[in-house]
């Protein structure tokens, strides 16, 4: 099939990539000429495990172009993905202003039927405001949506970046929003032979009206938010009673009817999906006229807890971090990808600086976008910014630093060489953001091992090793 992707961020390039590996012929159009001549000369602009090597494959066979073409875009696919940013305005909700304009340039263009397919995440009641700009689009150029039919329909993506590949081929649900009439129902053929492929083992196509598909994606993400979230506001109360958040995420999610996943308490949920759709959501309610009080808390907790390692390295180390410094592990918001929006590491950061502290930051990943986004969130403090480095190796971080700060649970921090660790360190401390060690054999080890809800092991000082 013909298949046009508008947008070539994260969800268009994975959409087009995996919808070109099973043989459709997709063009992908993006209007920044940067990111087109990345992909044109073979690189790609975002990290995504599987991503390059699909690329290669599917551009060697023919299966997909890059370009800056908007009209040639339109004229191409039968198919038409809106995969845009979504950004937060300033109230929090969603800016359709890239939604919209790629509808336009679809009726400006349209050249026969096109089943236009909302991937971006929207706000419920996006579909009809697509729907009216391309009427509009096509009345302006004397053309009646009988002679130029169309059919908008709401396919949310998702997709868990660092496994987005592997969940776009193997998903373990397609939601798709289609409105029951002439126009829907040939959308809903042309939706069901795409995604033909992923069905042939059981059926996993979930067909709704379109408002249902749009509010989907929204809860999807607000519910796992929503655990992420309880679990670090236990976590804090664990740390005060003593309990340990581990031991009670084992208790509770061995319940089948709780289960295991997003029950990790750490430092904060980041990312490009669940703080802006959380905030989107509950701006949503606020618009018509309700509280969803949960979700605000969510939110709350979740700013809140991206302070709670500093809180913990102020307690140990004094407010005033002058002549301090500090070994970060980890800067993107989670392992295999290198997105730093909202990342737990760029708060934790600011502050450090702010106290006065020298930081020595790692990531295996995302060193170039972390350089980018925080000179950015420094570029009005470049006496702080001085202080901020951005080194080679995990190794490297730690030389000369007073403790070690873990914030992204990379799997190359999991079995680290604590001789080397104690050794590199000037006083063996980790303040561990992800609870990637045990306690007790950190303290047997003569590590001073600060974690998010976990009892805190003194050490014998005279084992102390420094």
């Amino acid at each position: 099939m013909k298949v046009t992707i508008v947008g070539t961020g994260y969800v268009g390039l994975v959409t087009g990539a995996c919808l070109a590996e099973i043989g459709n012929d997709v063009f992908c159009v993006d209007v920044d000429p940067r990111k087109i001549d990345i992909l044109n000369n073979g690189g790609v602009p975002i990290h995504e495990p599987g991503l390059q090597e699909m690329l290669r494959r599917t551009r060697a066979a023919g299966r997909i172009q890059f370009s800056t073409d908007v009209k040639a875009s339109v004229e191409h696919g039968d198919i038409q993905f809106i995969a845009v940013g979504t950004p937060p305005d300033e109230d929090g909700s969603a800016d359709l202003q890239y939604v919209l304009a790629a509808a336009r340039n679809i009726g400006k263009y349209s050249n026969g039927f096109k089943v236009i397919v909302d991937k971006s995440t929207v706000p419920v009641g996006t579909a009809q405001q697509v729907k009216n700009v391309v009427e509009e689009e096509l009345k302006a150029r004397g053309l009646g949506s009988d002679s130029h039919g169309f059919s908008v329909v709401s396919n949310p993506e998702f997709l868990k970046e660092g496994a987005a590949v592997d969940d776009f081929m193997r998903p373990d649900r397609i939601v798709i929003g289609i409105d029951d009439d002439r126009a829907g129902n040939l959308a809903r053929e042309k939706m069901k032979r795409l995604y033909v492929p992923f069905n042939r083992n059981h059926e996993r196509t979930l067909y709704m009206d379109v408002r249902s598909a749009e509010f989907t994606k929204y809860a999807a993400n607000a519910m796992l938010a929503t655990r992420i979230s309880f679990m670090n506001d236990l976590s804090n109360l664990a740390d005060t009673v003593g309990a340990d958040i581990e031991s009670v995420r084992r208790g509770i999610g061995s319940d089948p009817r709780i289960g295991y996943h997003f029950l990790y308490a750490g430092c904060g949920y980041g990312g490009s999906c669940f703080p802006k759709d959380v905030q989107a959501l509950a701006q949503t309610a606020r618009e018509n006229g309700q509280t969803l009080r949960v979700l605000e808390a969510v939110e709350a907790v979740n700013r809140d807890q991206k302070d709670v390692l500093v809180n913990k390295i102020v307690k140990r180390m004094g407010e005033d971090l002058r002549g301090r410094t500090f070994a970060v592990w980890g800067l993107a918001f989670k392992p295999n990808t290198d997105d730093m929006r909202e990342a737990s590491s760029r708060r934790i950061i600011e502050a450090l600086l702010a106290r006065g502290a020298t930081v020595r930051g790692y990531d295996p990943v995302a060193m170039q976008e972390a350089e980018r986004v925080l000179e950015l969130d420094l570029a009005k403090r470049p006496e702080d910014l001085q202080r901020l480095h951005l080194v080679g190796t995990q190794h490297e971080a730690l030389k000369g630093a007073d403790a070690l700060i873990i914030v992204t649970e990379w799997k190359e921090f999991k079995s680290p060489d604590f001789g080397h660790l104690k050794s590199a360190l000037k006083t063996p401390v980790i303040f561990d953001g992800r609870n990637l060690y045990e306690p007790e054999s950190m303290a047997e080890m003569g590590i001073d091992y600060y974690a998010i809800g976990r009892p805190h092991v003194e050490l014998d000082r005279n084992q102390d090793g420094k």
